[in-house]
Formats: structure tokens, sequence, C-alpha cells
């Protein structure tokens, strides 16, 4: 079967780019930004992205670039005979539709709140009432598991298209779209009466705040922004040629990536801050505190039908993306063609999705961690903590490791093309430092990490001693 191809630079830049930005950017990072001091988590969390993010994307688009095959497939080309490296790429497909299983039920969220704004059913009403539309839609099955498979149906439907007719051509207005439409409410944020103070917050950093709570949570957004450990980044590698080096192309897309999430911050906290509502809200910041800002907006229909459909046209993004990937995958391990892969790819994600829906409501007394905890939960725990530091950690030992791919056929890979190229001075820092952090991250996210009421590893172990 001849490998597709995608038709552009642009193309390449633009759908990588939408692969990492989605609900990380524009739902995560502000309200961690909000629960971690506002400047001074945004200066740390820029400094590890590049130190930490760049290097472990190169891994990525240097493997799919080299191996011109999915990250299910990629290691058996480039691995050496009776190596095990490549059971790590099963991993990736078994991570990817493990994170389609409740990310699709989050975007299905989004376009539940943008067709409310829409039609104008979340505006003109008490501020109680605003609070209360979040919790209304979980408890509803019918809602939660709808939208959820319309999510799930468009984007196999614009797969069914092709890489270049589908994928590439839909992402690339739909980027482009997502970023006018951020333009667009930014300006109008620097309008409002607290925009001022809201900046200030956002912006200014505070050095004083910055403690190991601060360092820890700005280390790991900046690594899981990126889906990095999946081969999110190395299926796009493996469909595009040596014309140009990787590390230009990287830069880009981690340029329009944190361009989202600091725009995101932008729209976001001068709004707060103008009506009343706490950036410390957490998780609830986004549905709960942006909605009550819209209701209490002049024009709050038609401000709030923008903001949902822009993180729609975000969360999207990313879904066609992996979804890209969990197809490229059982076309190849199958050989079967892209119609046949879409319906059946589509039903199987369909169903392994409906009991994060259902997880509000009627299976809401599965609680796998803390009592507040969802099913949603137990699936985001298995992923962030667990599949996106271990793989990224195996794809940079076999790019760095002689009993791997080794850095020799790494370097070469990264830098062939037009562009900036990277020396062997990197060796050191990809080979020990890398891995160390990523090491760090994934035992800090486990002992850190809230397996129940009142209750986390860390927390155990000190009451040791």
């Amino acid at each position: 079967m001849e490998r597709e191809r995608l038709g552009s630079r642009l193309g390449f830049i633009l759908l990588s780019a939408g692969c990492a930005i989605g609900v990380g950017n524009v739902w995560k990072f502000p309200w961690m930004v909000g629960e971690y001091g506002g400047g001074a988590f945004v200066f740390i969390y820029l400094i590890f992205l590049f130190i930490l993010g760049l290097p472990v994307m190169l891994t990525e688009f240097a493997l799919g670039r080299a191996s011109q095959a999915s990250p299910v497939m990629l290691y058996q080309k480039l691995q050496k005979p009776g190596q095990k490296w490549h059971i790590h790429g099963y991993g990736t497909l078994i991570a990817n539709t493990l994170l389609m299983m409740f990310y699709t039920s989050v975007a299905g969220w989004i376009l539940y709140y943008f067709l409310g704004f829409l039609k104008g059913d979340m505006t003109g009403i008490t501020d109680k009432a605003s609070e209360g539309l979040f919790l209304h839609m979980q408890q509803n099955p019918a809602v939660m598991v709808g939208f959820m498979a319309i999510v799930v149906v468009v984007g196999f439907l614009l797969l069914s298209f092709g890489l270049q007719n589908g994928v590439e051509r839909i992402t690339k207005y739909m980027m482009i779209v997502l970023l006018l439409l951020m333009v667009v409410l930014t300006i109008n944020s620097f309008t409002l009466p607290g925009a001022k103070e809201g900046l200030t917050f956002y912006l200014k950093p505070q050095l004083s705040k910055i403690n190991g709570s601060v360092i820890v949570g700005a280390m790991n957004q900046a690594f899981f922004t990126l889906s990095l450990g999946i081969g999110s980044m190395a299926i796009f590698g493996s469909y595009i040629g040596k014309e140009r080096s990787l590390v230009g192309e990287s830069v880009n897309i981690l340029v329009l990536d944190t361009f989202v999430a600091i725009t995101a911050g932008l729209i976001i906290f001068p709004a707060c801050f103008t009506f009343d509502v706490e950036p410390t809200a957490g998780p609830r910041l986004l549905f709960v505190a942006m909605a009550k800002v819209f209701n209490n907006m002049a024009g709050g229909r038609w401000w709030g039908s923008l903001f949902f459909l822009f993180m729609f046209f975000a969360a999207m993004s990313t879904v066609i993306a992996v979804f890209q990937n969990i197809l490229a995958s059982v076309m190849e391990i199958t050989k079967w063609k892209r119609i046949k892969a879409c319906v059946i790819c589509c039903l199987v994600i369909l169903v392994l999705s409906v009991p994060c829906a259902l997880g509000y409501n009627l299976l809401s007394g599965i609680t796998p961690f803390a009592s507040d905890s969802s099913i949603l939960d137990l699936e985001d725990f298995v992923v962030s903590n667990c599949f996106l530091p271990l793989g990224s950690l195996c794809y940079v030992l076999f790019c760095v490791s002689g009993k791997g791919w080794g850095f020799d056929n790494f370097l070469s890979e990264v830098n062939a093309g037009k562009g900036v190229k990277i020396g062997r001075w990197i060796k050191p820092y990809m080979t020990y430092v890398v891995p160390a952090v990523i090491v760090v991250i994934f035992f800090i996210g486990i002992f850190t990490y809230p397996f129940a009421d009142n209750f986390t590893i860390w927390n155990w172990m000190k009451s040791l001693f």
C-alpha cells in the first residue's frame, strides 16, 4: 500500500500544531495559571516548554520521518534484530485510544455550550441558573452520550476523505479560523474594565510565588500540553520529506502551541477580573466561570458563541489528529482500506467512550480514586501520568542509546534538509538530563496523585518519618 503524504509544509505545521493545541491549552493551562499564582507559573512553564518539550518532540518527528511508518510499526523499521522496542509501539495505539475515550466527551461538552450560547439559552438567566448549567448537562445521559457521539462520527467522517483532502484541508481551515477567533476575542477582552488588573495577574511574574508546587505544575503542563510519548507527532513526521530540518519545524509548532495557550489566558483573565470571577476556580473555570462571565456581558450570547466555537475548533483539531494516528496504525496492522478502517474504528471508539460519558450520571457510583473522582479521572490518570511520560522516555532512550536506534542516526535525521541544525553538544543533555527530568515527572505525578480522599503516596511516606 502506497504511503499517503501531506500536500504542503504549511499543512504539516498546522496539522502537528493542531494535534498539540487542544483543551490542554485553552482549558487546563488557564486554570493552572489561576491556581499557581499567575505570571510566575507562566514564566516557569515557558522555560520547561523549550528545555523539555522541544527535545522530546524532535525524537518523535525524527523517528516518524526516518521510518515512514505509524507509531505502532516504526520500531520494526528502525530497531535491530531481536530487540523488543516495538512493544511500546503497540502501547501507543492503546494510549491514543484511551485518550479519545475521555477527550471526545470533553469536546462534546464544548459543543454543547457553543450551541447553547448560539441559541440564546445560556444568557439572560440568573447567575445561579448559569452556574447550574454544567451540572445539568453532566447529569443528562442522553446529552452526554449524544454530543460525544457527534464528535466521534464527525471526526471519522472527515478522515474518510483521505489525508490531504480530509485531514489536512479541514485542519488548515479550522486552525486559521481558530487563530482569527482568538485575535477577535483578545481584542474584546482588552476593552473590558478589568483588563489591566487581569493582565497584571497573568503576565507579571511575582518571583516570590515560585515554589516547588509551581515548578512541578509548570513542568507537568509544559510536558503534557504537547501530548508527547504516544506518537502524536511521530505520525505526522512520517508523512513529510527531508526538505527541511526538524529543529525549525518543531520550533514553529511550539510557538503556535504556546501562542494559543497564552492567548487563551489573555481572553479569560481580563473577563474574570471584570466580572468578579475567581481565577482560582480550577477545572470549572472554563465552563462554569466563563458561562457566568458571558451571561453578564453585553452581547454575551454572541461573545460566548465565538468563545466556545474557538474552544471547539481547538478540541477538534486534536481529535482529528489523534484519530488519524489511530487510523494509520490500524490500517498498517490490518491492511484495511481507509473507508473500512474509518467505519470500524468509529464504532469501536464510540463504544469505548460511553463509560466516560455516563460516568457523571448512570455510572456516577464508580469512583476509582477520591470520592469525587469519575471514570474520566481514571482514564486521564493512566494516559497523563503513565503513558505520556513513560512513552516519552522510551522514545528518548531509543534515540540516544547504542542498544536502540543510536544518537548518530537521530542527529542525522534531525539535521537532514535546509534550516536550523543542532550539534553533537546536545548528546549529553539528551542522554542524561532529559531522561532524568522525565523520570522525575513520572514519580512526582504518581507520588502526589490523590488516590483517595486526603491520601497521596507522598503524604503517606512523610507520615512514616
